[in-house]
């Protein structure tokens, strides 16, 4: 069912959470009967399940069980498995599966600019949204972006930004498995490395599913990939749109990279210093990737050289990304509860330079262990476990022989654990490199609730202060 007219039409919904309910919002605005679903009870659900009723939605509550008659659209919510019995009983009836990002391009009045990779999305996404609105363009900041304190869900922002506007997303890799006409204006592959294994078949998946994002494109559209990425150097064979690329460590026939110390941006004929490295405030050599396809998206869709610069040297990052929390007794504090898989908990701590007391885990994703154990050999003073898979990982890292280990059975324990090991000069990092479901709702849940104990030890030793 591919169509602007959605009045009378039944669209089922699972999911009762963020995504869930902004699909329910608009489409009940367009005229559509929603209803949506979710396996917890009603109880579980709290709030949202007002939510839904007050958006004029019904709600199914503790069920799996999708009744798919007279259904016209299926709208699965990030999270759900592909695997779920109802998907290939909406194949068998002839019902649309569609994901909430496919819903909101075909409503969508303005263009949108995509941005995927398993790292560095929502620092991304947020400063190609800023260097835009410092080029005047009515941005709107949306998708996957929910750690930055920005934002909403693509759905929401098709429904309000105008046609002279843009949209600006971060898009996952599950919200890419439910597209069939999905078009960015502009696209961008940052980087594929292990991520998600518990829920993709092997990295070769999960690459396909990230490529998913060029799918659509013409020739009149944008494809930015990593030059520098071995897998996403290899998505640009075949790509219909326009490819650039983005490298720090070389110079690339079209797109964005360092010169000396300045970042470039060439498209076509033109080329343009966009920036100094001295310019970018925050840390590490991925942010300098990350600047540079931010630069790329928004040059290529046709902000101005000093739009970047504006908006670079006022950028500080995002919240639970390499965020400073408090200095205590000259020990800082840094919230990277955003970092959920292990490439970027190895890109993290090597961005600090400064001995460190890691407190890392959670819930596991299938991840391989051993080059964060290697990369505690050369950076880590100690690291404090938390969470369900804290033995899988301390056996990780022991057999490549890094043993400076203890565990905590809570946040608290973990935080008290690392301020008792650390000297004037130290660093103490949440660097979780998992999932957080196991202690936590979301790594958000977890960021604010380490900033809240490290803020109740500034109270303590009134020596706080970024």
């Amino acid at each position: 069912m591919v169509t602007s007219d959605y009045r009378g039409k039944c669209i089922a919904v699972i999911g009762m959470a963020r995504t869930g309910l902004a699909v329910a919002e608009a489409m009940v605005g367009l005229g559509a009967r929603v209803v949506l679903y979710d396996k917890k009870q009603e109880a579980e659900l709290g709030e949202a399940v007002n939510a839904a009723r007050r958006l004029g939605a019904e709600t199914r509550t503790g069920t799996n069980d999708i009744d798919l008659v007279r259904v016209d659209l299926l709208v699965p919510s990030p999270g759900v498995p592909r695997t779920l019995p109802v998907f290939a009983e909406a194949r068998r009836r002839g019902v649309e599966v569609v994901s909430e990002i496919e819903l909101a391009y075909r409503i969508a009045k303005a263009p949108i600019i995509a941005i995927t990779g398993t790292n560095g999305k929502t620092t991304t996404t947020v400063l190609t949204g800023r260097i835009l609105e410092a080029d005047g363009r009515d941005t709107f900041i949306a998708g996957n972006v929910a750690g930055a304190g920005v934002g909403m869900p693509l759905i929401a922002a098709a429904v309000r930004a105008a046609p002279d506007g843009v949209i600006v997303a971060e898009i996952s890799s599950f919200q890419l498995e439910w597209i069939s006409s999905f078009r960015p204006r502009v696209a961008a592959v940052l980087n594929v490395s292990g991520d998600h294994m518990d829920r993709h078949a092997d990295i070769r998946e999960y690459a396909a599913l990230k490529a998913r994002i060029f799918e659509n494109q013409t020739e009149r559209d944008y494809s930015i990939i990593n030059a520098e990425n071995p897998i996403t150097a290899g998505l640009a064979k075949g790509l219909r749109g326009h490819v650039l690329r983005f490298a720090r460590m070389r110079e690339v026939e079209e797109g964005a990279f360092v010169r000396g110390g300045d970042l470039i941006v060439r498209i076509g004929p033109l080329e343009s210093k966009v920036c100094a490295r001295s310019d970018i405030r925050i840390l590490g050599e991925h942010n300098v990737e990350n600047v540079l396809a931010a630069a790329c998206a928004a040059v290529a869709f046709g902000a101005q050289p000093g739009s970047v610069l504006r908006a670079v040297r006022e950028f500080d990052g995002v919240e639970h990304r390499l965020e400073t929390v408090a200095v205590i007794d000259g020990v800082r504090y840094i919230n990277n509860s955003m970092c959920t898989n292990v490439e970027a908990a190895v890109r993290s701590i090597e961005a600090v330079d400064a001995p460190q007391i890691l407190i890392v885990g959670g819930k596991d994703k299938g991840s391989d262990y051993a080059p964060l154990g290697e990369t505690f050999k050369r950076r880590a003073k100690h690291v404090v476990l938390i969470g369900a898979d804290a033995a899988l990982i301390r056996s990780a890292v022991e057999r490549v022989g890094f043993g400076s280990v203890s565990e905590a059975s809570s946040m608290e324990e973990a935080v008290e654990k690392a301020r008792s090991l650390a000297v004037p000069g130290d660093v103490v990092m949440l660097v979780p490199a998992c999932a957080s479901f196991d202690m936590f709702d979301s790594f958000e849940h977890r960021g604010r609730v380490f900033k809240q104990i490290v803020n109740s030890l500034s109270g303590e030793s009134g020596s706080g202060g970024k």
